[in-house]
């Protein structure tokens, strides 16, 4: 049992599948299946839909380390120097400073996993994005939108091409 396993308030928490606060934001789906809220600031863990020919732009998170799974579909990732395709079942660490983007290569939505050590980045979704409801249109992102979201990023320890 790990050293830290009773710095986390209250029980362990369940969140059943398809469960957790949906969010679009330029136009893909993340779910926030724990936030830090739950863990005391460690971990935060969301699960993401990307349209085909989506990923956002090189950036770098200068708070947390970032980790995704791919669970369906063909990511494209540059890490640092690093350029290759994730497919499911890849496990791709991307350490706190490091530049990095990815995009869905392919013609189907990928689905990924994806978790911030520390929290935190995951309240980023939750303030540049828009709910996400069944059966509503998926809200369409212009380019002053992004940039909305963009001038906001840093709050939350995101650097990007414009915010430097």
């Amino acid at each position: 049992m790990s050293e830290h396993a009773n710095d986390f308030p209250g029980p362990p928490t369940l969140v059943p599948a398809g469960e957790g606060e949906a969010i679009w934001f330029d136009g893909n789906v993340y779910q926030v299946k724990i936030s830090g809220k739950s863990t005391n600031g460690a971990l935060s863990v969301l699960e993401s839909s990307i349209l085909p020919g989506c990923g956002p732009p090189l950036h770098i998170h200068t708070l947390a380390d970032e980790a995704f799974y791919v669970i369906s579909g063909q990511l494209e990732f540059q890490v640092g120097e690093s350029r290759f395709t994730g497919k499911a079942g890849d496990y791709v660490f991307v350490p706190k400073g490091t530049p990095h983007r990815f995009k869905n290569v392919s013609v189907h939505v990928a689905h990924t996993i994806f978790a911030y050590s520390p929290a935190g980045f995951e309240e980023f979704f939750q303030e540049a994005g828009d709910a996400a409801v069944p059966c509503m249109p998926i809200p369409q992102w212009s380019s002053e939108r992004f940039a909305q979201a963009v001038a906001i990023a840093p709050r939350f320890g995101w650097e990007g091409p414009s915010t430097k």
